[in-house]
């Protein structure tokens, strides 16, 4: 009877190792097909850090404001 409860109180353990290795192998593989060749870096510009490269585009932004005009593209 000790042993059923001791199983019993390791499942839910297991259950959420499982679920985290799930989700990590998810990321991963969602890292790997991103295809995207330039990283990008950060500049520190005055008191604004600025992401210079990488593939992320305004367009990606629906409701970021341009910094210069304050509209929206």
């Amino acid at each position: 009877m000790a042993r059923v409860a001791r199983i019993a109180g390791v499942l839910p353990l297991i259950g959420a190792v499982a679920s985290a290795a799930a989700l990590a192998g998810a990321a991963v593989f969602t890292v790997s097909q991103a295809g995207c060749a330039d990283a990008g870096h950060y500049v520190v510009n005055g008191n604004v850090v600025e992401l210079v490269g990488s593939c992320v585009d305004k367009q990606d932004f629906p409701g970021a404001k341009d910094a210069a005009t304050g509209l929206r593209p």
